[in-house]
This record gives structure tokens, C-alpha cells and sequence, in this order.
């Protein structure tokens, strides 16, 4: 908008300079043309006054004289021709007599009429300033002297105000313009302070507010409205998110004692009802998850997390090494390959957490002959296949560093990865699958606070690589070699 007014206001300053500065030239050209005009008028009709009474007498060598004079100080030329037009005197052998507005001018001449101010000289035409005037008396003509004066000199005169008043053109215009731009400032001022705060309550700032004491009335009612709609909207959310919170943690208490008392009822279950009593064991167990990422999702929605900067290696090395006993349990060998040169930005623990979900989920599905599916990918899925593959792929690519999870499941199509990260989406495949549908939502929510990106893409030739995107803390000082880490039954859990 403020690009806007400034085009508006300069388009019609340029609209008043033009419409000053295009007459302002044209009247000085005139002005300075008009002076010459007057000064070459009077030095012709001087001259047709002395040739008369030479052209009488026959007596022209004084005449010829002054022409020449005139000649040699002024530089116009000048001539007298009789009534025939033919050439009588002329002050130098050069003269260009034959030309169309040398010939308008004689004919005029010899119609008994005086050269009257009809031309003006402009910087551009290169014509001569061209003067006849009759010469007799009481209504006879008997010859006409033709001064033919150059403009050169004129021209560039003319030429000279006008590159002046151009020069003050372009000074009103960059004058005007710093005033354009300082008014188009404190005009969408109260506007950009309204964008300023949307963008930060965008940003996860529920607290940016408009100043509503700027700007005319119409902008501050603005200004009022949207702070009462923000505060309206962030109330909603901050009580919906406490709301999920609170419920969350004070349901996993009672959910708790619960699970211990049906526990402790097996002992006294006949054995018909053993099988009810495991399903119903597993119910609170799926419930307890539920609650847990329920916790989990409305901390990473309305949490405000400090950013940090982040040892992806090491990190990745901690990750290995804390998942190797689940790894030699599944029988499955989870491995890293490639490095990232330098530490990257993240918000506290977020980074770890995303890695733990990723490396969970993956895990369960790890297995190139698995048989659960990829259902739990919007959450924790169910148990997979042993004896499968989980990489951990380290990268740089456009300044970003990127992390990649990948395993060897059947994998989702790309209608499913795109609704994947959505709260509680399962694949319709794997409803039956324990999970509650909000890992991946959760990473995505981490990654979004820490600046970065979850994206779901295909596997090679089948499975899900999960690639987390991330900001590098500074540029790398220089070229280090990639670590390559394994876990599992292959594997340490050491990066070498």
C-alpha cells in the first residue's frame, strides 16, 4: 500500500511540475527568441532605409561596406536584391537565398509587408532566423534586404535555462519525494502496526497488541477491534489448551488406579472372563497413551520454548544409544549416516523429542517384511516385523540442516502423508492399530516452534522417510567428515 501512494502522490507531482515547468519552457524559448527577433528588425529596416537612396542613385559601395561590417561583427548575413529577386549586394558570397522560408519571406517583402514575430527558435531546429524588409517609399518597392542571422548562439542559450529549470524539476521531485515518503509513513502507520500484530499473533506471539491511540478515528476503532477480537481468540485457546492439559493430567491419576485394580481382579476372575480382563488391561493401557500424547500436544501447541543451539551429531549419537536396547529386543538395526557441519537452532528438548517420536514410530515399522502397516504413523502404530532397517540420515541442503527418518514399512500414499500431521488422523487401513493419531502432529508442532518443517515423503523402493528441516546455527568454519553410527545387533551405538 505505502508503494501505492508513494506512486499516486509522485505521478501527480510530476503531473503539476509538467504542467508548470512545459509552458515555463515554451516562454522562454519565446522570451529570448522575441529579443533577437526585435534587435535582427531593427538592424534590417535600418538597412533598407540606407538602400533606398542607394538603389536610386546607383551608389551601393557604402552600403556594401556596412553590410560587410554588420557581417563581420554579428555574424548575419545580410542582402539586397531588387524586385526581380535577383542579388544586388550581399555582405558574404554564401548566402542561403534560396531556401522555402528565405523565399516566403521575400515574396512578403515584396508585397510591401514587414517580417512580423512568427517563429520561435527551438533548441532541436537548426534553421536560421530569417528577416526581409521592403525597401522604397510611398508604396513603391524597388528592392528588399533579406539578414539571414544563425541560432546557434541562441540555441544554446535557450538550452541552457531549460537544462536550469530541469535541474530545479529534479530537485522539487526528490525533495517532494522525501516528503511523499515520511507522509505515506505516518499515514499507514497505525496499518502496519495492525499487520506487525498479526503476524506476531501468527507467529505464536498471543500477547502482540495494537496501540489504539494513533492514526485517525476511523484506524483507531480498527486498532480497537482487533485487539478485542485477539483477546477474544487468544482466550479461547488458551482455555482450550488448558482445558486439555488439566483434563490430561488429572485423568492419568485415577486412570492409574484403575489399571491396578483391574490388574489386581485377575486372581479372582474364573478363567472364562481371563480373556475380557486382558482386553479390557490393554484399554487402559491405549487410554493412558492417549492421555499422554493428549498432555503432550497441548504442551507443544501453547508452549513458548526458548531457542538453543543444538550438536546434531552428538544428538544423534545420544538418540542411537538410548534406543539400542529396544532395537536388539525388535532384532531391528538402526543406523546413521552423514553429518551436518555445525550446530543448528531448535527450542529446548524439541529436537529430541521429535527425534524420539520419528525413531518410534519407524521402529514399529522398520521391518521390509513387516505385516502391521503404516496406520500408526499419525501416532504410535502397532508392533512390527523384526529384523528390518531404521536410517538416520544427517544433511545440509539450501543452508538448512535436514534429518531424515527412514524406514522400510509399507509406507502411506501421498494422499495420507498429506493428512498425516493432522490431530487424531489414522489411516482408514489401520484403525484397528493401537495409537492415538498425534506423534506426528506433535513433531510437526515441535519443528514449527523450533522454526523448521516436518515433511513426509517416500522411501526407496518402499517406506516412509520422515525429514525434519532445520536452521543452521552459524556457517561452517569448514569441512568435517560425516559420521556414520549403527545400534542394534550390528552395531554399538557409537558414531565413527
Amino acid at each position: 500500500m505505502r508503494r501505492r501512494l508513494l506512486v499516486v502522490y509522485l505521478l501527480m507531482l510530476a503531473a503539476v511540475l509538467t504542467a508548470v515547468a512545459v509552458p515555463y519552457a515554451a516562454a522562454t524559448a519565446a522570451r529570448d527568441t522575441q529579443g533577437v527577433f526585435i534587435a535582427q528588425l531593427n538592424d534590417t529596416a535600418r538597412f533598407a532605409s540606407l538602400a533606398e537612396p542607394a538603389l536610386r542613385t546607383g551608389e551601393t559601395v557604402a552600403l556594401r561596406a556596412e553590410l560587410t561590417r554588420y557581417d563581420e561583427l554579428f555574424g548575419v548575413g545580410a542582402a539586397v536584391l531588387d524586385v526581380n529577386e535577383k542579388l544586388l549586394l550581399a555582405s558574404r558570397d554564401e548566402l542561403p537565398l534560396t531556401d522555402a522560408a528565405v523565399r516566403r519571406r521575400l515574396a512578403a517583402a515584396l508585397s510591401d509587408e514587414r517580417s512580423g514575430f512568427d517563429q520561435v527558435v527551438w533548441p532541436w531546429r537548426p534553421e536560421p532566423l530569417v528577416l526581409a524588409e521592403p525597401v522604397g517609399r510611398g508604396g513603391e518597392v524597388i528592392g528588399v534586404v533579406v539578414t539571414v542571422a544563425p541560432t546557434d548562439e541562441l540555441r544554446s542559450q535557450i538550452l541552457r535555462q531549460w537544462a536550469l529549470l530541469a535541474a530545479a524539476a529534479c530537485t522539487a521531485l526528490a525533495l517532494s519525494t522525501l516528503a511523499a515518503v515520511a507522509l505515506a509513513r505516518w499515514t499507514l502507520r497505525p496499518v502496519r502496526d495492525l499487520d506487525s500484530a498479526a503476524h506476531e499473533i501468527t507467529a505464536g506471539t498471543l500477547d502482540a497488541r495494537v496501540p489504539e491511540d494513533a492514526g485517525p478515528v476511523e484506524l483507531r476503532r480498527l486498532a480497537n477491534s482487533f485487539n478485542v477480537m485477539a483477546d477474544t481468540v487468544t482466550g479461547a485457546l488458551t482455555q482450550q489448551r488448558t482445558f486439555v492439559a488439566q483434563a490430561s493430567h488429572q485423568l492419568r491419576t485415577p486412570l492409574g488406579v484403575l489399571r491396578l485394580r483391574v490388574e489386581n481382579l485377575a486372581e479372582h476372575l474364573r478363567p472364562s472372563g481371563s480373556r475380557e480382563h486382558s482386553l479390557t488391561l490393554a484399554e487402559t493401557v491405549r487410554l493412558a497413551r492417549i492421555l499422554g500424547s493428549l498432555l503432550a500436544l497441548a504442551r507443544a501447541e501453547g508452549g513458548r520454548y526458548e531457542i538453543e543451539e543444538v550438536d546434531v551429531e552428538e544428538l544423534a549419537r545420544e538418540r542411537l544409544a538410548a534406543w539400542e536396547p529396544m532395537t536388539s529386543e525388535l532384532g531391528v538395526r538402526l543406523r546413521c549416516v552423514g553429518g551436518v557441519r555445525g550446530p543448528v537452532l531448535a527450542a529446548v528438548d524439541a529436537l529430541e523429542q521429535a527425534m524420539d517420536a520419528l525413531i518410534d514410530n519407524a521402529l514399529k515399522f522398520g521391518g521390509e517384511d513387516s505385516e502391521g502397516g503404516e496406520g500408526g504413523e499419525g501416532g504410535e502404530g502397532g508392533e512390527g516385523g523384526g529384523g528390518g532397517e531404521v536410517v538416520l540420515r544427517l544433511a545440509e541442503r539450501d543452508g538448512m540442516a535436514e534429518i531424515h527418518v527412514i524406514d522400510h514399512g509399507p509406507g502411506l500414499d501421498e494422499l495420507a502423508r498429506e493428512h498425516a500431521t493432522e490431530n487424531f488422523w489414522r489411516s482408514p487401513e489401520h484403525q484397528n492399530v493401537a495409537g492415538s493419531g498425534l506423534g506426528l502432529s506433535i513433531v510437526a508442532k515441535l519443528m514449527a516452534a523450533c522454526g523448521g518443517d516436518l515433511v513426509l515423503l517416500p522411501a526407496e523402493p518402499h517406506g516412509l522417510d520422515a525429514r525434519l528441516r532445520l536452521r543452521l546455527a552459524r556457517a561452517p568454519d569448514g569441512q568435517r567428515p560425516a559420521a556414520a553410527c549403527d545400534s542394534g545387533p550390528a552395531g554399538s551405538g557409537a558414531c565413527r
